[in-house]
């Protein structure tokens, strides 16, 4: 402990003069770019990225690694962490156009394809970004819901035991995930909410921890390891229904590992020297291998808990009834991270609608007019009108769309299979091939494109599975009346 306190006092040092010593380029207080002085470290960007990255995609890995067994699940996990980690590092070369020390910055994923690649392609990328992080939002609020019905669940179940019918409707929760949304939608920007990210954290930890515990728990009671080579059996399902879910679990795992839509604007916030590509890269090495080690423990033992029966959500699927007040705690440390989670991934598509807003109508009163709003105690609350409008316009339809259809492990198959390879692959491998210049046909450029290629035939795959899962879901639900 005294080491970790004394490494952190060396941090702060290092962190104080860096804040006092003048940038090259820059003054004492702004940066090259005459924005003020950024702050972030290694360290503050790991906890970003994990944030970003832990979230409730780590809950359907059990059922992930169910559907392709010991083998292909922990291979497919490794796989996407690898690439995730290489197309990470290429992304982070196009932080900077031309120079990756003092060229131009991109601010937005955006900004980095509209100065590599330009043209035609910035919509299609504005357009995928933009329609999966509304994606996202949705993916939430079911994830929070089913959460928080769970906690009303085992509390029923305790009360009434194990076997009492506990029929709830999803419909209530999702309403109160979403005002909670609309207040916290009015922060105005990323930055303003460090210290969300740290609180979202540590409960990511909690309820993976808590999943993680109660799957090794459940492999010594039950005394063996479940679970086969090659997943879950033909006869529990059929064998077309197997090949979906097969490919539906790519989906999964694909969705667990997508942050790379985040990660210029995460670098951004990262202080130079040095360089803020090589801190990124940094970051990203750590990010990630911290969140493979857990997904590999959290998809595992999930697996080797409840082998063919894995719950699509480990923690809301009750394979587990028991101890009840611990499944309290792991449901609301899940619903209190996807309220900031919601909020990390939805401030880009925010700022982005109202700079557009402001560029078409500079002179509307109601774009930027601010009002202040006096807060006791604190410096006064700028709320602007079009901001409020909007951003709750928007919650409103995210929540009414997955109250139509809350079907959690669909809608995260769907997302990570329609986001995993343009925004995690394609981009940043075109952007890295014009910013260092390869040449057509080289050995490095083709074995790009082939990583390019290979990754969007998993992504149809996956697609294709999710998209069936979606249909045979849709044939037994009735919207606005969901009980479970």
């Amino acid at each position: 402990m005294s080491e970790n306190n004394s490494h952190n006092q060396h941090a702060q040092q290092v962190f104080d003069v860096s804040l006092n010593a003048p940038s090259q380029g820059g003054s004492k207080c702004f940066d090259d770019d005459g924005r003020l002085k950024r702050t972030g470290t290694v360290w503050t960007s790991s906890a970003h990225i994990i944030t970003a990255v832990i979230g409730s995609g780590v809950l359907s890995l059990a059922w992930a690694t169910a559907q392709l067994g010991w083998i292909a699940g922990p291979t497919v996990m490794f796989l996407f962490s690898f690439v995730t980690y290489y197309t990470s590092s290429l992304l982070a070369s196009c932080y900077r156009s031309g120079d990756p020390d003092t060229g131009k910055r991109n601010y937005t994923y955006m900004d980095a394809v509209r100065s590599n690649l330009g043209g035609f392609q910035v919509k299609i990328c504005g357009a995928i970004q933009y329609l999966n992080l509304f994606g996202v939002a949705i993916g939430y609020t079911i994830a929070s819901s089913i959460s928080m019905m769970a906690i009303k669940k085992s509390n029923c179940f305790h009360s009434k035991g194990d076997n009492s019918p506990c029929r709830i409707s999803s419909n209530p929760y999702m309403i109160a995930f979403g005002v909670i949304e609309i207040i916290f939608s009015q922060i105005p920007d990323f930055d303003q909410i460090w210290w969300l990210s740290i609180v979202a954290a540590i409960m990511s930890f909690t309820y993976s921890i808590i999943g993680l515990g109660l799957g090794i728990a459940q492999v010594a009671e039950n005394g063996k390891i479940r679970g086969s080579l090659t997943g879950i059996s033909i006869g529990y399902v059929t064998e077309m229904e197997k090949i979906w879910r097969s490919f539906q679990a790519l989906g999964a795992i694909a969705f667990a590992y997508s942050y790379s839509l985040i990660l210029i604007e995460i670098q951004n916030t990262i202080k130079s020297p040095p360089s803020e590509h090589k801190t990124m890269k940094k970051a990203t090495l750590i990010s990630v291998a911290v969140t493979t080690i857990f997904y590999m423990f959290c998809g595992c033992f999930g697996y080797a808990a409840f082998g063919d029966l894995s719950p699509g959500n480990l923690l809301t699927g009750f394979g587990f009834y028991n101890p009840y007040w611990l499944l309290d705690i792991a449901n609301t440390a899940i619903v209190i991270h996807l309220i900031g989670a919601y909020q990390v991934y939805c401030q880009p598509l925010f700022a982005f609608v109202e700079k557009t807003a402001l560029e078409w109508f500079p002179d509307s009163k109601l774009i930027t007019k601010v009002v202040q709003v006096p807060i006791p105690g604190y410096k006064p609350f700028k709320l602007n009108l079009f901001r409020l409008v909007w951003r709750t316009i928007f919650v409103i339809i995210t929540t009414i769309i997955s109250m139509l259809m809350p079907f959690f492990n669909d809608v995260v198959g769907i997302l990570g299979a329609f986001g995993f390879w343009p925004l995690t692959v394609y981009f940043p491998v075109e952007m890295y091939i014009v910013q260092k210049k390869i040449p057509k046909w080289s050995a490095k450029w083709l074995s790009l494109q082939i990583l390019s290629v290979a990754c969007l035939i998993i992504s149809i795959a996956a697609a294709a599975g999710s998209f069936a899962g979606v249909i045979s879901d849709l044939k037994m639900y009735k919207p606005f009346k969901n009980m479970s």
